[in-house]
């Protein structure tokens, strides 16, 4: 299939795989994307997610040459159905989510990227907003995601010049949050995975609520947080971590 889903244990892994087009997407992988997540924001039993892409890249896009043209109406309701769509469900899970991202990693599959919680970048990724190259602005959230993370100045110069940013760039910028040898990609992914499916799910989905509402003011926000944290005070997972925590053990969380 274009997009493989494999589970292993509490740890689930979201596959673009069409190699040979570099994970180009078709309008049938942006719908296995869709049910893919949508699959795992419900499923309780995993609790940490890995997106990648098989073979020498993670995504360049849209397939381009799948672009058929509609009228206006046409074009909205076709961008809404696609990326829209699947980013939306991607966004809302309320778990860990990590991109293994390797080689190109443009256009929309930089999005994708940026719609995770962390990034692990192989040193050998390259990313770009090479919408301008072909006459559109970006989608699937770009300029929203790059303005929040660098800032509004730094996200309008690589939108405008569309030129790739190295790996090492990507890290001193704040774009990915970590760079490792192409041959450690997947083992650091999946360390950072079993690690965060190992903690408390429950919380982390919570925090990812309220890192949502990071740009409100600070008495909404702190009205968010005053909702969340008596709620948190009520699960399985801070018991158990008061309790590890008098006991001097380890907690082991069970994400509820």
């Amino acid at each position: 299939m274009p997009v493989d889903l494999i589970i292993e244990g509490a740890v689930a892994k979201v596959v673009l795989n069409r190699p040979e087009r570099l994970n180009a997407l078709t309008w049938e992988m942006r719908q296995q994307l869709r049910e893919h997540f949508t699959e795992l924001r419900f499923n309780e039993a995993i609790r940490a997610i890995i997106v990648t892409g098989e073979g020498r890249a993670f995504c360049t896009g849209a397939d381009v040459g799948g672009m058929e043209r509609k009228d206006l109406r046409g074009e909205r309701e076709k961008l809404q159905n696609g990326s829209h769509s699947y980013m939306r469900v991607l966004t809302a899970i309320e778990k860990p989510v990590i991109a293994a991202v390797r080689g190109p990693t443009v256009g929309v599959g930089w999005s994708i990227a940026m719609g995770c919680d962390l990034i692990v970048a192989s040193e050998t990724a390259r990313f770009s907003q090479v919408f301008r190259r072909i006459g559109l602005a970006p989608d699937g959230g770009a300029i929203w995601f790059l303005s929040k993370r660098i800032g509004i100045a730094r996200a309008k110069e690589l939108v405008f010049t569309a030129r790739f940013v190295e790996a090492a760039e990507a890290l001193s910028l704040g774009l990915v949050n970590y760079v490792v040898p192409d041959s450690d990609l997947m083992s650091k992914a999946e360390e950072l995975a079993a690690d965060l499916a190992g903690g408390p799910t429950f919380a982390f989905g919570m925090a990812k609520k309220m890192f949502a509402m990071a740009n409100s003011t600070y008495e909404d926000f702190l009205d968010v947080e005053s909702l969340v944290q008596p709620q948190l005070g009520q699960t399985e997972d801070h018991r158990e971590g008061v309790a590890a925590f008098k006991e001097k053990r380890q907690p082991k969380f069970k994400g509820r």
